[in-house]
């Protein structure tokens, strides 16, 4: 066996390395520079038959996994499928005695997450898009929305579309099917809107790469997850045990025997019982209750997930530990005081928080009395300043390009065999895809102003996704300006709930990422144009069937989907209070939930501090952390800031900075893998005893 090679040979530090090292004191040093080791030499083809063979099983296998663990547990299975498929992938190559080369062990990584993910954040839904005509038939027949007045109305305008789900009443609830006439426009719009999507942030996400990544250099830390991932397995394939190796398994390991107490006992107990066994309350601690003498209306919890600790690893150090203490100050100081000055002076700031309320009660509650006008003020605030960085940027570039020709846009050198593109072609492909996302919205909801499509397509939507593209490069985060749309559709004069189910202008930010990802695995860019077309009739055809295979089953949500059953209320109640908006007399919901006069004093003290940081020479990223913790309960938190101290205080001290940087990464996807492992026999247990189980002998 080849001598097993060490990070310190690839990232070749020097006694002098190391030394000046330690002597740097600024924190910017792990994430404002790019490793010269991570970058590609030469560019492969990674679209391939293996890769093909890859998606087909990923679809076919991993697909109803995916499903059946974001209703049980609210968990998606984009790292899980990913991993554990190319882990299956290597391991039948070298049976084969062949080998699979790193780009395409990263297609087979990139397309499992295609097909696997739908949705994130509170709405854990996966299973590729057919998830939102679920959850959209739920929405329809949801208590929240007959009591909000838009389940159905005299008039289709003020009810949700029929383009979105079928009327009450319809058959297709009573036999619970998608082959059924209501059904057809809801999946046409969903089919087309897929394909636009795709052609926009290809288009656009290529043009923010070409200029954050070739021309400004900025290091974007989180892209190295993936491509390290891959690496460390293009190695295994090849027979070259390598320190990535080493850490990848000592990651996985550690994802097996957590994904066991984690995942598979719920799974598998809820299979074969009633009701699912939890060794590990899922997914947190919730204290609310209890500590509600001390610190009422605050959101008191720990995230249960160990991941979270490893995504601590990666994440900058500023930007977790600064969320942190904003999501502390904000739930234990802030809020608590707040309450109790208030209900001292005869004003209560917090009407409708009861004792008693858990964590997610409390979450709707004082969010709608508050946090939610605190959470625009802030991100407002971040928008101006990452807009204004970004305008001074923008103006230092060109004054530099004024004197080096070379750093700009046109004359920076392309790698050869990148599989570059006209950036004239990627615009061009994102014009013709926002013009017909335009004619669709205009299609569906004829009686809005065409004026304010046209501006968050064509100039809200670019502009937003650049500067969320350079603070991704910058901290590994974007940028959010929420209620912007929901803003735009109240002061429209418009009324009618029905465009509040219209697609929307996004934020392509993210794209610019995924193309540097891309490039450091040395895979060619026209293998994720050819896997995108790929992956999109896969996703489309195996959602569809696989979707309505679990609805056959029984409705959803139901007792054997807890999540599912405990959540979905929760962002019905969310995804409905907006509609209410451009009714006639509902506006009165939305102005008791947003109080501009505390939006007014978060953007002035946001703001404020930002200048008052800056003045001191604290780094920036401490304010980000900072700003986007204090809106935030503290469930994440508390494990993400467990995962900074370690990583910075014992692990870069034990492996060196430099080393520990390209440790991380592999580390977190070895753990991502292991909890697939476990995750995916488990359910294909518990699938197949359902599917028997329906069977009329």
């Amino acid at each position: 066996m080849s001598e097993i090679e060490r990070p310190g040979d690839e990232a070749n530090p020097t006694p002098t390395d190391k030394e000046g090292e330690r002597g740097k004191k600024k924190l910017d040093i792990l994430y404002e520079e790019r490793l010269p080791e991570l970058e590609p030499k030469e560019f492969h083809e990674g679209f391939t038959v293996r890769t093909i063979l890859g998606a087909l099983f990923v679809a076919i296998i991993m697909m109803p996994g995916s499903i059946y663990l974001s209703l049980m547990m609210g968990q998606q299975m984009g790292p899980a499928a990913e991993w554990t498929t190319i882990i299956l992938f290597v391991e039948v190559a070298r049976r084969s005695f062949t080998v699979l080369r790193r780009q395409e062990i990263y297609l087979i990584y990139y397309l499992a997450g295609a097909l696997v993910v739908s949705a994130g954040g509170l709405m854990a839904g996966a299973g590729g898009p057919f998830f939102w005509l679920i959850w959209n038939q739920y929405l329809r027949r949801s208590t929240v929305a007959k009591n909000f007045g838009i389940a159905e109305a005299a008039d289709p305008k003020m009810m949700i579309p029929t383009w979105v789900a079928p009327p009450l009443g319809s058959t297709a609830y009573v036999e619970r099917t998608f082959f059924h006439q209501d059904w057809v426009i809801p999946i046409l719009v969903i089919v087309a809107t897929n394909v636009i999507m795709r052609m926009q942030w290809i288009g656009l996400g290529y043009a923010l790469f070409r200029t954050t990544s070739d021309v400004e250099r900025l290091p974007f830390p989180l892209a190295p997850v993936a491509a390290q991932g891959a690496t460390a397995l293009a190695e295994v394939s090849q027979e070259r045990e390598t320190w990535r190796w080493n850490v990848f398994s000592a990651g996985t390991m550690v994802g097996l025997l957590y994904g066991f107490l984690y995942v598979a006992i719920p799974i598998l107990t809820g299979a074969f019982q009633p009701s699912p066994q939890f060794l590990i309350p899922i997914p947190f601690l919730d204290f609310t209750i209890n500590a509600e003498s001390s610190f009422p209306t605050g959101r008191i919890g720990i995230s249960t997930d160990l991941g979270l600790v490893l995504f601590g690893f990666v994440l900058p150090f500023p930007i977790v530990v600064g969320g942190f203490i904003g999501s502390v100050f904000s739930n234990f100081l802030f809020s608590p005081n707040l309450y109790r000055w208030g209900i001292a002076h005869g004003e209560n700031f917090f009407p409708t928080w009861k004792h008693g309320m858990n964590l997610i009660q409390s979450e709707i509650s004082t969010g709608f009395d508050l946090w939610i006008s605190v959470g625009i003020g802030i991100a407002i605030a971040i928008a101006v300043i990452g807009i204004g960085k970004v305008a001074k940027s923008v103006a230092a570039h060109r004054r530099a390009s004024a004197d080096k020709e070379e750093r700009s846009l046109a004359a920076v050198a392309i790698p050869a065999g990148r599989g570059d593109f006209p950036i004239a072609l990627a615009m061009g492909a994102w014009g013709i895809a926002t013009i017909a996302m335009v004619l669709i919205i205009h299609k569906l909801v004829p009686g809005f102003p065409v004026l304010i499509i046209c501006l968050f397509a064509f100039v809200w939507s670019p502009m937003i996704s650049y500067v969320s593209a350079r603070l991704l490069g910058m901290t590994g985060q974007p940028i959010a300006i929420p209620y912007m749309t929901e803003a735009a559709f109240i002061l429209s004069g418009y009324r009618g709930a029905d465009i509040w189910f219209a697609p929307r202008a996004t934020d392509f930010g993210w794209a610019a990422q995924r193309f540097r990802e891309i490039e450091l695995t040395g895979t060619k860019f026209t293998s994720v144009i050819k896997a995108e077309a790929f992956a999109l009739g896969l996703v489309l055809i195996f959602s569809f069937l696989y979707w309505s295979f679990y609805w056959k089953l029984s409705d959803i949500p139901a007792a054997q989907y807890p999540y599912a059953q405990t959540f979905w209320p929760l962002n019905a109640f969310y995804q409905c209070l907006w509609p209410t908006g451009t009714l006639p007399g509902g506006a009165n919901y939305l102005m008791q939930a947003i109080k501009f006069n505390v939006i007014g004093y978060t953007l002035v003290g946001a703001v404020g501090v930002y200048g008052l940081m800056s003045l001191v020479g604290i780094h920036t990223m401490w304010f980000y952390g900072l700003l986007a913790g204090s809106a935030m309960n503290v469930t994440n938190y508390i494990p993400m800031f467990v995962g900074a101290l370690l990583g910075r205080y014992y692990m870069t001290r034990r492996f060196g900075i430099r080393k520990w940087q390209l440790y991380a990464p592999v580390l977190f996807a070895g753990y991502a893998c292991g909890v697939g492992l476990t995750g995916m026999f488990s359910i294909a247990i518990a699938i197949i005893f359902k599917a028997v189980r329906v069977l009329p002998y």
